[in-house]
């Protein structure tokens, strides 16, 4: 090692080896692929912009207090595990079309969620979860996307179909 650190040619070559093999290196990370704080998704070829919804208190949350959804815009949940999931309408004042996905994007459910009536005064928390309509995956799934009410009856899906995610970058950031 000291005879080629002693020759200066050498010495610059391994140089710019390391350099390179670093930048490389940090090359190989996920970039963080969000425009406008937004993930965009393809989805029977219309791009949706989806809010990444990736731990429990964003999850439990949802759409709920929303009075609005923009056409072209959604939530994008990512979970840890693939596993059978349940949705419900909580505190939704709009409808809202969801679409279940499992780990590799490929899709296991799709349903139309029409809004439920508000939590009455005279009903507990526990109550109120009860009567909520339940909206079941059926199978495991990962991921859920949640669009405007009747987008689902503007795209040509079925179930089997995929719709590809950067998953590795949901990874990275699901809690």
């Amino acid at each position: 090692m000291a005879q080629i650190l002693n020759n200066p040619a050498r010495s610059l070559l391994l140089l710019l080896t390391m350099l390179v093999s670093v930048l490389v290196c940090t090359g190989c990370s996920n970039p963080q692929p969000l425009v406008d704080g937004k993930l965009p998704v393809e989805i029977s070829g219309k791009t949706f912009q989806l809010e990444i919804v990736a731990d429990d208190a964003t999850r439990t949350k949802g759409l709920g207090d929303r009075r609005e959804l923009a056409p072209g815009e959604g939530m994008l949940f990512s979970f840890p595990d693939s596993r059978i999931r349940t949705f419900v309408m909580r505190d939704c004042y709009i409808d809202i079309d969801i679409i279940f996905l499992d780990s590799y994007g490929n899709i296991v459910a799709m349903h139309q969620m029409k809004v439920e009536e508000p939590k009455r005064p005279d009903e507990t928390q526990s109550q109120y979860e009860d009567r909520l309509k339940k909206y079941p995956s059926r199978f495991n799934a990962q991921y859920a996307i949640e669009l405007a009410g009747g987008t689902l009856n503007q795209l040509d899906l079925a179930v089997d179909d995929r719709i590809d995610l950067n998953t590795g970058y949901l990874e990275s950031v699901t809690k």
